[in-house]
């Protein structure tokens, strides 16, 4: 794997792509880190040190930050707007016939589906922008701690607006970057940042549980979670990696004295098909009722019942709710993103058939109950590998935003591959060895 690393470097154009993905890594670690005006940079040090940092509301925003949102850096939103915006999007396209006809026109519709997307990304940044400048101003980010009502000093119209522009230009130039890194880098931009967001949380959590410890000076809690996260990491790739595949046969044919065709191929229809999208919809679409709560600042009886029930990850309501959006989503995706229909109709255009399958209709109808069988067991696998490790680590502290949870293994694992994948894609067109031998 070194030596396929040191040639990948060696490749002028490869190098520079990993350059560039670098380079912009940097940049967005150094944003995450630098406070936006008018907050009080020692106060915010003072809480997050102690401890006392409320993450049931805005818990999943600062993992995808990297930890920024609760320093309110120029980075605090990080790209939660940006897929906030995107599943929203999703979901229109399949109820509006007008983002459904431009998904059909191709690389055009594509593209003004994407324009949309970023104006909408401004928008929602804008909101949650605001809602974070008045939960910092009324002391709520930090519960507990003695200088919370200190972080914003000055609470001025004046002050508060530079601070809401400050972070939606942040969240606009995270999304620029992101965007860079898929044209010029390796890998989807917005997926690498979201790795290394997660991923940057990873050294102070696993300290923080070492330090909470009692037995052996806290070394045999940080060793028993470090194993606990390898086997969920193994499972996860075991699972993420399995797919079932349909063979397919293409008959020959004559063209001129040429023949063509003749060739057995398959469809590899993956057990995970959705990856981890419907884990991150399930959790942004419950991070929203929350965040209109704490926005709203109401004292109602709806209002108390969404803080006590959806905004504590621990409650029994939000453990349940958010085990079901997660198979609700998982079918929701496979069925926008795989149509059988659509699969059918090309093989039987280009001579292709299943083997004891009629092309055509029954080859689709095939397809579909093939599809929706497999689907099954991959909704149940991410609705429990995102709850399993939540409660099995809460005696040593853990939550949902702890780096070995459901979410971010997933997102870590998912994005881990997939990059890898690329990265051997690009390999294998100057040598057959790959990235891996």
């Amino acid at each position: 794997m070194l030596t396929a690393f040191a040639r990948a470097f060696k490749t002028p154009d490869l190098r520079k792509k990993l350059l560039f993905t670098l380079g912009i890594i940097v940049v967005y670690r150094i944003g995450t880190n630098i406070p936006i005006p008018g907050v009080d940079y020692r106060n915010v040090q003072t809480c997050i040190d102690a401890a006392q940092a409320n993450q049931g509301l805005f818990g999943l925003v600062n993992m995808f930050s990297g930890g920024a949102l609760l320093q309110i850096t120029i980075f605090a939103l990080g790209i939660m707007p940006y897929i906030t915006a995107s599943i929203i999007l999703q979901l229109l396209t399949v109820v509006i016939p007008r983002l459904e006809a431009l998904k059909k026109e191709g690389q055009a519709g594509t593209a003004k589906i994407t324009q949309y997307t970023r104006y909408l990304t401004v928008a929602l940044a804008i909101l949650q922008g605001t809602g974070l400048v008045a939960t910092a101003r009324s002391g709520a980010l930090f519960q507990g701690c003695p200088v919370a009502n200190q972080i914003v000093p000055d609470q001025s119209m004046f002050v508060t607006i530079t601070m809401v522009i400050t972070m939606t230009a942040g969240t606009a130039v995270v999304m620029w970057l992101g965007e860079l890194i898929t044209d010029r880098g390796i890998g989807n931009g917005m997926s690498i940042l979201m790795f290394i967001s997660i991923a940057a949380t990873f050294p102070s959590a696993l300290w923080a549980i070492k330090e909470q410890g009692n037995l052996a000076d806290g070394w045999i809690e940080f060793g028993t979670v470090m194993l606990v996260g390898l086997v969920m990491v193994g499972l996860v790739v075991f699972v993420e990696q399995a797919q079932r595949r349909i063979p397919v046969q293409y008959a020959k044919r004559m063209i001129g004295r040429r023949s063509y065709g003749g060739t057995s191929t398959y469809i590899p229809l993956k057990v995970n098909q959705a990856g981890v999208i419907p884990v991150i919809f399930a959790s942004s679409l419950l991070y929203i009722p929350a965040l209109i709560v704490q926005f709203s600042s109401s004292t109602a009886g709806w209002a108390t019942w969404v803080t006590k029930n959806l905004a504590d990850t621990g409650a029994t309501a939000h453990i349940i709710l958010y085990f079901f959006l997660i198979v609700f989503f998982a079918f929701f995706y496979v069925a926008i993103t795989f149509n059988p229909e659509e699969v059918a109709d090309n093989m039987k255009k280009y001579g292709g058939f299943i083997p004891g399958i009629r092309a055509g209709r029954p080859t689709a109808e095939y397809l579909s109950y093939v599809l929706n069988r497999i689907t099954w067991p991959g909704s149940l696998y991410l609705g429990l590998i995102s709850l399993v490790p939540t409660m099995a680590l809460a005696g040593f502290g853990a939550n949902q935003n702890f780096p070995f949870g459901g979410t971010s293994i997933l997102i870590i694992v998912g994005v881990g591959l997939e990059t890898v994948r690329q990265i051997e894609s690009q390999l294998q067109q100057r040598n057959y060895e790959g990235f891996l031998r």
